[in-house]
Formats: C-alpha cells, structure tokens, sequence
C-alpha cells in the first residue's frame, strides 16, 4: 500500500452515506426481502456489493489513466464533484422535506422471486441507476489516484463492496416484513435530511481546499 487510511476512511464514509439512504437499490432490496423472503434479500445484497465492486474498478481504473495524461483534470473533477455534491444534497433536502409533507412512498413487496432473479434484478438496477456514475465522479475526486497504487485499489474497492453488502444485508434482514419497510419509510425523511447536510458539508470541504 502506497497510501495512508485517512482517504480510505472519508471514501467509505461518503459510499456508506449514499448507500443507506433511501434509494433505487435500497428500495429493491427491501421489497425484493418483503416479497421474496431474507434469503432473496441477500442475494440482492450480494449483487449491489457486486456491482459497487465493478463500478469501483472501473472508474478507479479510468480515472488514473485520465489524470496520468492529464494532470490538470484532478482541479477540474474536483469542481464538478462540489457542484454533484451541492446537487446531492439539494435533492435529499428536497426528499426530505416532501417526506415530512407527507408526500414519501409506498412499498409493496416482489413476490415469488427465485436468488437467481433477485441478483439479476438488483444488479441491474445498480449499473442503471444514473446516480452511480455522478457518485463516482464524487468519491474519486477525495481520493489520491494518482498515487495509488494496486493494493490501494483492491483494498478501496473491497472496502466498497463489504460496505454495500453489510448496509444491504441489514436492510434485507431488518426490514422484510411490512410493517418493518413502513417504519423505515417514516424514517426516510430524517436520513434523507441528514445526508443532504452531510452532502453540502463534504461540498463546502472540497471548496475550501481547492481555494487554498
């Protein structure tokens, strides 16, 4: 390893954020566990650790060769990852707020889906989702790249898929009964809000260093 834990820790601290909040694959996974039962549950947890794993690898993978040719790319993502980031957290404010309005959703679970299908499912839900990419784009401007070197990589993205399972297991596993997923849902405007602050908070940070 080339590199210090400190990157590694505000990486998966940002991914454990957007994973736990309310979302494409955490809504797929709860209704995939309500429907289908725990153990389909935690096959889509599995395929979002996946799919979190793939999406490291290659935007790590890209991203480095990017900056190695050229270098002045790193100033430019990083402006666009403040921009994400403020974006980021006006929609979870936004979510937020019409959650306390009354405006949240509703579950229903996916019944008589085999673990087969609930992996596909999920997986495909996770390489669709368009906030994968502009995430991405987020988290790899907080990490040194250009000094990484493999066993960084293999290390920041397993930590990433460990992440997306433990947090996707949980849900799978607490919140495969209805009346679990509503209490969760009553939640989601608190957990969007705090994610929307903790967003603008990492945006602000990222100004800050880019002005020094």
């Amino acid at each position: 390893m080339n590199l210090p834990l400190a990157p590694f820790l505000t990486v998966w601290a940002v991914l454990a954020m957007n994973i736990a909040s309310p979302g494409p694959n955490v809504l797929n996974t709860i209704t995939t566990a309500m429907g289908s039962g725990r153990a389909a549950g935690l096959a889509s947890a599995l395929a979002v650790a996946a799919g979190i794993g793939l999406w490291c690898i290659g935007m790590t993978l890209g991203m480095a060769a990017l900056f190695l040719a050229l270098p002045a790319t790193r100033t430019m993502l990083t402006g666009i990852a403040i921009c994400l980031l403020l974006w980021f957290s006006g929609r979870y404010l936004r979510t937020a707020w019409l959650g306390w309005l009354g405006s949240g959703s509703r579950l229903s679970g996916r019944q008589g889906l085999s673990l087969r299908t609930s992996f596909l499912r999920s997986l495909s839900v996770n390489a669709l989702n368009p906030k994968a990419l502009t995430t991405w784009v987020v988290v790899l401007s907080l990490f040194p790249i250009a000094r990484a070197g493999a066993g960084d990589i293999g290390l920041l993205c397993a930590g990433a898929s460990i992440i997306a399972f433990a947090i996707h297991a949980a849900y799978a596993l607490a919140f495969s009964t209805a009346p679990a997923a509503r209490a969760y849902l009553r939640a989601a405007p608190v957990i969007n809000g705090a994610v929307g602050l903790f967003f603008a908070g990492f945006a602000i940070r990222l100004a800050a260093d880019l002005l020094h």
